[in-house]
């Protein structure tokens, strides 16, 4: 049957983003419109600089100065099941630091291009599983931390005792996968994938890439799936 409204976990409308201020201002992205649905992987293609990044940057209130949302809506429509407040509906523009806090990673996470500035540097892998878990997940024992961590590892192809590497000892395409597992943590129900493998070489790029598909089979999360590689594209998104 046709997909009902509640089927939608994401909209965007009209959502406009300049650089700048008046005559100068580069409008980065203008009245733009999206709607991804549960369980859907949508592509958003485009060459560097068309905007790709600034729109999903924007539609989580990541944008640093000199970027400026100028108008438009972003709705996200959180899952009844997944709280036990019931579903419901938020314009992540307007919502308070608070509501985005609880938001990002819980229900909506990123994975970026490069993993390596996103991982802290100075800590092990496992320290940084254990610190978003122990922010986002209190009811868990320092334990059940632990077993959650190495379940999420062998979720993107990787091995518990990498819980004990620093990020500069794993390859390129490990550190991209153990980003794609702490977003993972806490099943959110959107990811937003940047370029997420373009720093990688063809063949991990394809390994990860197939991966996440069967992952989001399986689990079942939405992803927004932004790149400049169209034959990508054509075989990942919805």
């Amino acid at each position: 049957g046709s997909p009902s409204a509640a089927d939608v976990v994401l909209e965007i409308r009209g959502l406009s983003v300049d650089y700048g201020l008046g005559v100068d201002a580069v409008h980065a992205v203008v009245e733009c419109d999206l709607t991804l649905r549960r369980g859907q992987v949508m592509g958003l293609a485009g060459e560097s600089g068309s905007g790709k990044s600034t729109l999903s940057m924007a539609a989580l209130r990541l944008l640093r100065h000199p970027a400026l949302i100028t108008k438009g809506e972003v709705l996200f429509h959180s899952k009844p099941s997944n709280r036990s407040d019931g579903g419901r509906t938020l314009d992540l523009l307007r919502a308070s630091d608070g509501q985005l806090r609880a938001v990002r990673w819980n229900e909506i996470s990123v994975v970026l291009q490069s993993a390596l500035n996103a991982l802290n540097p100075v800590i092990t892998i496992g320290a940084q599983f254990d610190d978003l878990l122990k922010v986002h997940r209190r009811d868990l024992s320092a334990a059940e931390r632990r077993s959650r961590a190495v379940e999420l590892l062998e979720l993107v192809g990787m091995t518990g005792d990498r819980l004990r590497s620093f990020p500069h000892e794993l390859s390129g395409g490990m550190r991209q996968r153990a980003m794609i597992g702490m977003a993972l943590a806490l099943d959110p129900q959107l990811m937003i994938l940047d370029e997420p493998t373009t720093a990688l070489d063809v063949v991990t790029q394809r390994e990860i890439l197939e991966e996440l598909m069967e992952l989001r089979d399986r689990l079942g999360f939405a992803a927004l799936f932004i790149t400049h590689d169209l034959s990508l594209l054509v075989e990942l998104a919805d």
